[in-house]
């Protein structure tokens, strides 16, 4: 790979677009200050639990910030903004404090059901026009649960049923139709929710779930974290410039972002990132906020392509202190003047989901571009893949998301992690069973690895002993550790191309196990260098790409800290497992299956049970690893439950086969005279052996019947006598 000027290294990144943002095609990435990389990355808008969309942008923003730093050594400094101001968390945190004050009223039932009919009018009218095919099954669904909910307390009043009985449906009533009457309150008493801190304290609590979550994944935290409510006078500031510069204009108490001028103007271009999405009004209408897309605001703009700078606050909507009035920022401008303000006039890198990249990304450039009167605020736009949910759309407003604390509650975050690094970053990845399945399988497939080489390292030997003889097989496998290295860092040059990494390390540690496994089958130890080499390598790519934290130099870790874990139990493991070893010879020499069967259950139960697994080979000393409880546990149930179904196909097979064996036996007994006499249903004459001659209507049975049925007496007359010949030798030798 070429080397930079000042001999820093450089990786080839595709992302959306590169210095011109017309190209769209991969480009040398070269960042501005030398070895320093300055990095914005769109945080998370607080309003709601963080979900695995989230997940999927931070995790693979992270591996990717991690293999810049520690892969390719770049200085990496990393500004990442909270969205804490914003039409959502506005809806949001007034609708909660309006249902908590209705909670807290503790209305009669008779008053819920009246409420929830009243607001159920509005919410059908909505349903009625809604278009979105996703939009509108997820409205179904809760009109649908609603209706549920309403039937049995409707029922239950006007068949004038016991209070409680009718308190409690009323308080299920409340629950399913929480989001239909939380609209309803906000459209009747929204305008009069005036203080700001009920707008602050919504987003300071999601956002500190958020940094839990974002932790639990083992996802860095940036160096400089910018919130939106911290950074108003600055973002006053920068909307003044624009205005300057000639590129805003302000309107009744609100500043737009004149886009016609800005892209008229020589050195300046709009929808540089996606250009055939300008003028997309449905786009540009979602980037604007519900609440700032009445026909009053739009008509204050000069042109629908125009956003907002800056907000005129209406009654109801937090506020603070402008030359325009009171007002709050737009969505776009946040980002603007925060990174501005941290990062200067042009940054390395910015950083955002798939779907930010217009109207959000286009505006941010071009507000950007205007305040600092350049051309290059961001030179690479980094785009992560959306992400789907077993093939289906997901969205936080369409209700159909999966929260990171239920993802954790099914995976871990190694394997969540290990799922974003076998995908691409900049592609759609589909969070399913077999998605996570795959991951789980791959860790397991390392782990095994690493266990395995950690055995072999323990094997005794002196100083000099571990420096053994290489032969060919060591030659050939330490030329393939070569190759797939130099195959890892092309694949990470090129795109951080993590998938085909994971598979190299993947076909490295086949070829690895390969070579163990022929040696072990040889009565042979494998090479303790060239084993330490490969798992040594693995382990920091994978600490590199930040699925293995801690300080121990192999593989996973075990518990807290696994290496002095391992450092400190091992010794007397090996104690254990060479005296159980011991007693097992002597069992087998004296044939004392009692004592077999107690070491088997100290290998089977006990043990694993401490998070220890015994393997034992023909030959060959008994391997012990220290292996996750959890897992241990989990590998026994699922062999019990093959051995039970095993022994359940076996049972049912014997069972099967005695049946069959009975069923010859009756039909044996059966003589060759009676075989047909029962089928009065098909014959109705028979000759003096019982053999057919005339069918059920008194007619003469056809050559090729007889000669068929001809067939099947003689195989009668055969069966019968085995059976007289079997049951008079049993006679006899009785």
């Amino acid at each position: 790979m070429p080397s930079s000027e000042k001999g820093l290294p450089n990786v080839l990144i595709k992302y959306v677009l590169c210095f011109s943002y017309l190209t769209r095609t991969k480009e040398l990435f070269v960042p501005q200050n030398g070895n320093k990389v300055s990095w914005y990355c769109c945080g998370p808008t607080v309003y709601d639990a963080s979900h695995m969309g989230h997940a999927r942008s931070y995790i693979s923003f992270d591996i990717l910030r991690r293999i810049l730093m520690n892969y390719f050594k770049y200085d990496v400094f990393y500004c990442m903004n909270i969205t804490d101001i914003d039409d959502k968390i506005i809806r949001r945190a007034r609708q909660n404090y309006l249902l908590e004050q209705y909670r807290e009223k503790k209305p009669a039932a008779a008053q819920v059901l009246q409420d929830v009919l009243s607001a159920r009018g509005p919410f059908q009218a909505k349903l009625a026009e809604t278009t979105d095919p996703d939009k509108k099954q997820m409205l179904e669904r809760l009109d649908s649960a609603v209706a549920a909910a309403l039937g049995p307390l409707q029922g239950a009043v006007e068949s004038k049923a016991g209070e409680a009985d009718i308190q409690r449906l009323a308080q299920v009533l409340l629950e399913k139709a929480k989001d239909l009457l939380s609209d309803w309150l906000d459209a009747q008493f929204g305008s009069q929710v005036t203080e700001n801190s009920i707008f602050s304290l919504l987003p300071k609590f999601w956002e500190g779930e958020y940094h839990n979550d974002m932790d639990a994944l083992n996802v860095l935290p940036p160096d400089v974290l910018t919130r939106v409510s911290e950074y108003c006078p600055e973002i006053v500031d920068f909307v003044k410039k624009i205005l300057d510069n000639g590129f805003g204009y302000e309107s009744n108490g609100s500043v737009y972002f004149d886009t016609a001028k800005f892209a008229t103007s020589q050195k300046h271009a709009y929808g540089k990132l996606v250009p055939e999405a300008v003028g997309d009004m449905k786009a540009l209408q979602e980037g604007e906020g519900d609440l700032s897309v009445s026909a009053d605001q739009l008509s204050e703009k000069r042109s629908q392509n125009d956003f907002a700078l800056w907000k005129a606050s209406k009654p109801g909507e937090p506020s603070w202190d402008s030359p325009w009035g009171k007002g709050r920022p737009g969505w776009h401008i946040e980002c603007s003047a925060m990174a501005g303000s941290i990062l200067g006039e042009s940054m390395d890198i910015h950083g955002g989901g798939f779907d930010l990249r217009f109207p959000h990304h286009d505006n941010e450039l071009a507000q950007s571009e205007a305040y600092f009167e350049n051309d290059h605020w961001v030179r690479y736009f980094l785009h992560t893949g959306h992400l789907t949910i077993a093939g289906c759309k997901m969205s936080k407003s369409l209700k159909n998301f999966i929260t990171i604390k239920d993802a954790l509650a099914q995976n871990t975050a190694r394997q969540l992690r290990l799922a974003f690094l076998m995908h691409s970053w900049k592609d759609t990845l589909d969070y399913s069973s077999n998605t996570m399945e795959s991951a789980v399988h791959y860790e397991k497939f390392l782990n095994e690895f690493f266990l395995n080489v950690k055995d072999i390292l323990r094997a005794p030997c002196d100083v000099t002993g571990q420096f053994e003889k290489w032969e060919a097989a060591e030659m050939e496998l330490n030329e393939s550790f070569y190759e797939r290295k130099a195959a890892v860092h092309a694949a990470l040059c090129d795109n951080v191309d993590t998938r085909s990494t994971m598979e190299e390390m993947r076909a490295l540690v086949t070829q690895s196990n390969t070579y163990i496994a022929s040696r072990k089958s040889s009565k042979l130890q494998p090479n303790r260098m060239l084993m330490k080499s490969i798992a040594l390598y693995l382990t920091d790519m994978l600490k590199t790409f930040g699925a293995i934290e801690g300080t121990e130099p192999i593989g996973f870790p075990v518990g807290g800290d696994g290496h002095h874990m391992e450092t400190t139990v091992m010794p007397y493991l090996k104690v254990l497992s060479d005296f159980r070893e011991s007693v097992r010879k002597i069992a087998r020499e004296q044939n004392v299956t009692e004592v077999l069967q107690l070491c088997d259950v100290v290998r089977n139960d006990t043990l694993p049970e401490l998070g220890v697994r015994l393997e034992d080979h023909e030959g060959l000393p008994t391997v012990v690893k220290l292996v996750d409880k959890e897992t241990l546990l989990r590998e026994r149930n699922e062999k019990k439950k093959m051995e039970d179904e095993k022994k359940n196909k076996k049972e049912e097979a014997a069972k099967k086969k005695q049946e069959q064996e009975l069923a010859k036996l009756a039909k044996m007994k059966i003589s060759p005279c009676d075989m047909f006499r029962s089928e009065t249903d098909k014959y109705s004459s028979f000759d003096e052996t019982g053999f057919p001659t005339h069918d059920v209507e008194g007619k003469d049975l056809s050559k090729g019947q007889t000669k068929k049925l001809r067939k099947l007496h003689e195989a009668q007359e055969k069966l019968h006598q085995e059976y007289l010949q079997t049951n008079q030798n049993g006679s006899t030798t009785g």
